[in-house]
């Protein structure tokens, strides 16, 4: 199921089935824990009520694919690619034409791609197609020729990433996922030196070679992500652009769930403890892929606007229980419990952008500005500690 047809297509065979999960007699009577394969190949273990949400969440998949199917009928088979309004000399009934694809897509990837089509409109959507046409065609190949035997730190960490990188699936966990992945990371370590390589871009990159068709569209689509999608700095060696967005989802938190941060803050709670990992690894590691990929359709579309909504919703969900704990391990426990178990994306999104109001790009940019000159401070000063331990040692 997961074998490629050649050294670097991908399968896409398991996303355009949608099987309906079937919990035996025994399990459904006693409400026991059951595992079972989702979409991506990954296991997931949860009872009897996370199953029948999956099955509800995969029958609106299915309608989410038949009214994308009806656009393209009607559309034509790239319709969401003329959503652009800003040429001048556009008629006015193009323009019209390309507002409504506009809203009507923007209002169609919150609701989901179809898996099937995922590849080609994230490819589309993200600049990645874009990216890739500026260079010749043969870059990725001689790219991953040129770096073939090189040594560096960044191919040793990722040396030793690849075996702990979603142990267990079915692909990725074998000789010819690890060989794939590695090309992936190291080649992108050789783009940009600046980035090499970080903890955290293995999930990401795993996670794009399931959903994309070819190893080297994960590799431009890991290109567009780091280049155009995210804050500069999220994944360079002091990981300043990272703390950045961990002081801007707390300013954030305070705004828009005041009682959850000020309990939070009476308690010393700091939100990095949990978000660190869910910006680095962009939630891969936190949410089911099913729901992560879900985040991913508004993130290549929308921008990283959409990663502090998430934040913000996970925390707004479980506010009442939140509001009575008294040890930052209950908060955590708490928050992971349910980021472990957010089957349906839809109860997620919901609140991500019903619940918690309006984030705009331009306020989420005023925000990092703000907060850079405290990040900066605090690094530089970590690096004299770090300097005068070493004096002192000598």
């Amino acid at each position: 199921m997961f074998g490629t047809q050649s050294k670097r297509d991908l399968p896409l065979e398991f996303q355009s089935q949608i099987p309906i999960l079937r919990p035996s007699i025994h399990a459904r009577r006693a409400n026991l824990t059951v595992k079972f394969q989702d979409l991506y190949g990954f296991t997931v273990e949860g009872n009897v009520d996370d199953v029948n949400v999956l099955n509800e969440v995969r029958e609106k998949v299915r309608q989410q694919g038949r009214e994308w199917w009806s656009l393209e009928a009607n559309k034509g088979a790239n319709w969401y690619l003329q959503t652009s309004i800003s040429e001048g000399n556009l008629k006015s009934s193009l323009k019209f034409s390309a507002l409504g694809n506009s809203i009507t897509l923007k209002r169609l990837i919150r609701k989901g791609i179809p898996p099937v089509l995922r590849p080609k409109v994230w490819f589309s959507l993200s600049g990645a197609a874009k990216k890739k046409s500026t260079v010749p065609e043969s870059y990725y190949d001689d790219l991953i020729k040129a770096t073939e035997g090189k040594v560096t730190p960044a191919t040793r960490q990722i040396d030793h990433d690849l075996p702990r990188t979603f142990p267990g699936h079915p692909w990725l966990d074998t000789p010819e996922g690890h060989a794939a992945l590695r090309r992936v990371l190291v080649g992108y370590s050789f783009r940009d030196s600046d980035v090499g390589y970080c903890q955290g871009l293995n999930y990401v990159a795993a996670l794009l070679l399931l959903v994309m068709k070819t190893e080297e569209d994960a590799f431009w689509m890991l290109a567009v992500l780091l280049e155009n999608v995210l804050v500069n700095d999220c994944y360079t060696n002091n990981l300043s652009g990272c703390h950045v967005e961990q002081r801007v989802v707390k300013e954030f938190l305070d705004k828009k769930c005041p009682r959850i941060a000020a309990h939070l803050e009476a308690m010393e709670f700091d939100v990095s403890l949990v978000a660190t990992e869910w910006f680095l690894c962009l939630f891969s590691k936190s949410l089911p892929s099913e729901t992560t990929l879900r985040v991913w359709d508004v993130l290549f579309y929308e921008g990283a606007k959409v990663l502090f909504h998430v934040a913000l919703a996970i925390f707004k969900m479980k506010e009442d229980q939140l509001l009575i704990t008294h040890h930052v391990g209950d908060v955590i426990s708490i928050l992971q419990r349910t980021t472990h178990h957010l089957f349906d994306p839809d109860e997620l999104l919901t609140v991500a952008f019903d619940k918690i109001g309006s984030m705009t790009t331009n306020t989420i940019s005023k925000q990092r500005k703000k907060q850079e000159p405290a990040v900066m401070k605090e690094l530089d000063q970590r690096i004299r500690r770090l300097n005068s331990l070493k004096l002192d040692e000598k």
